[in-house]
């Protein structure tokens, strides 16, 4: 078994039972996604994958906002495979800093691997399955889906999007309705284009119902 099928059946295995918005299938996605990207740029594919395959291996919001556990997890598990350090020293990295909440702070990393990973788990939170995911995520929070009398938190620091419980609604526009701008790579940016659409249309059509 090669070091890429090693750390999908690590990830399937750590994940199970995971909230399904941030399950193996979403890391699956990611990883699909980026290597497609991938194709479009000069980078180093292992780096890619490992980084998309492990980079929700241990997320900091299911564990008490702990941001250390997952790329601790994710170097022990590279270690047990005789990954190359440089390998393993870059993926951390991209873990590290890939994250929206990340981007709200003070940049310490970045790399052509980080940038393609980075517009692969961004496409997976708009669009259809952003929306699944969003609300998903709402309800195993237990987040009210909707009030008017919440209004949406813009230009927030990363703390206080780390601190963040707001609707679901709200999220749209705190976040997601945002990375559009925010893609680095051609592909990335065609992409989010059509996914971005479709969740304006949801959105309209959703305000409306609640306008009834």
């Amino acid at each position: 078994m090669n070091i890429v099928e090693s750390t999908i059946s690590y990830v399937k295995k750590e994940l199970r039972g995971a909230e399904g918005g941030h399950d193996w299938w979403h890391v699956h996605r990611v990883w699909n996604s980026a290597v497609s990207i991938a194709k479009e740029e000069k980078v180093d594919l292992l780096v890619v994958e490992l980084a998309a395959l492990l980079h929700d291996i241990a997320d900091a919001k299911f564990w008490n906002g702990d941001e250390e556990i997952g790329p601790r997890k994710a170097r022990e598990f590279m270690v047990s495979l005789s990954v190359n350090e440089n390998t393993i020293k870059h993926v951390i990295a991209i873990i590290e800093n890939m994250s929206f909440k990340s981007s709200l702070g003070q940049i310490n990393f970045t790399s052509n691997e980080m940038l393609v990973v980075q517009d692969a788990d961004r496409l997976d939170a708009i669009g259809a399955i952003g929306i699944a995911r969003c609300f998903n995520y709402g309800g195993f929070k237990n987040n009210t889906i909707y009030s008017p009398e919440i209004s949406p938190k813009l230009n927030m620091t990363k703390e206080e999007y780390k601190a963040s419980n707001g609707t679901s609604v709200n999220h749209f526009y705190e976040k997601l309705l945002l990375l559009k701008e925010k893609m680095n790579t051609n592909k990335g940016r065609e992409i989010a284009e059509q996914r971005h659409q479709f969740m304006e249309v949801y959105l309209k059509q959703f305000h409306l119902e609640c306008d009834v």
